[in-house]
Parts: structure tokens; C-alpha cells; sequence
């Protein structure tokens, strides 16, 4: 029994020595994030106004309300004077100024009387102005009547002055104070300029009258002229 006991601690002791040992678990390596690269602000591109002067090579030009000579006479430019070109026309015959003599205004230039300093052909294409009329006068003849109460119907003859400032098509209507109104009328300004418009109505009564023209294209304008009417017994 004894030897039985013994054999077992040898036994045990014998195993214990042989030191198996247990696979080393392996390594988990931890990935490394790469450090992200700081990144670069954008560059910014300042674009560069485009500049273009023109020099004027004539003694005196005209600087006009549009691109042509239709068009109303705005300013003069002098030989040797210099101004900035904002635009074109779109065959760049014509050029949009910064009028030297109105500060904040522009004009238009004949490309052919000056020297152009810079990328023209770049320029943005501007587009005419909008005719309007600028002016009416209105007048009646005669400006006031007196007669025998027995010389009625009176004649009276109307004159207006319309003036534009390029080529554009005018209509028109006269309205008295009588409550009349005439048909609408037409006048086409190939030009700017002034144009007459002639009417005439008659009175049959003393009174107290007007007449009004309504400018009523390009756009509305009012003018009224008043003429008084009386008689004699």
C-alpha cells in the first residue's frame, strides 16, 4: 500500500516537471490611423476687373443717349481725352462710356473716332436705351376769345411739340374739357428731335375750356393748355 501511494506521488511529481507549455496567444495588434493630412485651403481666385479706356483721336466727338447717331446728343469729348468703356453693342461699333463730363453718367462713343485700350471684344454687350418722350408744349390759338354772342361756333387750332430723345414710335390722343376725345394718332420719330402735332376744335358756347394731349407711347405724359371763352351781347 505504501509503495502503491509512493508510485503515485512520483507519478505526479514526473508530469509536473515536463512543463508543457500553452500555445502564447497571439498578438493583436491595433491598427495605427495614419494621421490625416491637414488640408489645404483653397486658393481663391480674385478675378481682375477688366479695364478698358479709350483715348479720343478726333478734335471733338459726340457722346450720344444710344448707339447711334439717331439717338439724342448727351456730351462732347475733347482730342486727347480719356474715359472708361463699360460696354459694347453687340458688333461693337459703338461704345458704353462713364461720361467724363456727368459724374454716374454714361454715353456712347463711335468706335471709329477713338482708340480703344484693352480687350474690347471682352467687354459685356450692352443694349440700347429706352426711348422716351422728354418734353411736350402745348399751346392753343387763340389763347382766349371774345365775340358777339351771335358769332358762335369759334374756331380753335392746337399745336404740340413733342420731343424724343432717339428714333421710336409715337401715339397720341387729344380730350377736351367738352368730354370729346379724338381717335389715337401715330407719328414715328426716326430720329431724336421734336415733332409738331396740329388739331383744331370748335366752341359753341362761352366757357371756361381745356384741351389735353395724352402722350400715350413711348411713354405717358400729360400736358394741358386752358383757354378762356366769352361773349358779347
Amino acid at each position: 500500500m505504501k509503495r502503491l501511494i509512493l508510485l503515485i506521488v512520483i507519478l505526479s511529481t514526473w508530469l509536473s516537471a515536463c512543463n508543457f507549455k500553452s500555445p502564447t496567444p497571439a498578438v493583436t495588434s491595433t491598427p495605427t490611423t495614419a494621421p490625416s493630412a491637414t488640408p489645404r485651403p483653397a486658393s481663391t481666385l480674385t478675378a481682375v476687373p477688366l479695364e478698358v479706356t479709350l483715348h479720343v483721336k478726333s478734335e471733338l466727338i459726340n457722346c450720344r443717349f444710344g448707339p447711334g447717331t439717331a439717338y439724342v446728343l448727351l456730351n462732347e469729348l475733347h482730342r486727347d481725352q480719356f474715359a472708361r468703356v463699360a460696354g459694347r453693342n453687340d458688333s461693337s461699333t459703338w461704345l458704353y462710356i462713364r461720361d467724363p463730363g456727368n459724374p454716374g453718367g454714361f454715353c456712347w462713343v463711335s468706335a471709329d473716332v477713338v482708340e480703344a485700350q484693352g480687350q474690347v471684344d471682352q467687354l459685356p454687350v450692352t443694349l440700347p436705351p429706352f426711348v422716351t418722350v422728354t418734353d411736350v408744349s402745348l399751346r392753343v390759338e387763340p389763347s382766349r376769345i371774345v365775340v358777339n354772342c351771335s358769332q358762335f361756333p369759334q374756331t380753335v387750332f392746337f399745336e404740340a411739340q413733342v420731343t424724343a430723345n432717339g428714333p421710336t414710335l409715337l401715339t397720341w390722343r387729344w380730350e377736351a374739357s367738352t368730354g370729346v376725345s379724338s381717335n389715337d394718332g401715330t407719328l414715328i420719330f426716326e430720329e431724336a428731335g421734336t415733332q409738331v402735332i396740329n388739331d383744331y376744335y370748335q366752341i359753341g358756347a362761352p366757357n371756361d375750356y381745356w384741351v389735353k394731349l395724352h402722350v400715350l407711347t413711348p411713354n405717358e405724359m400729360v400736358e394741358q393748355v386752358n383757354f378762356p371763352v366769352s361773349c358779347t351781347p
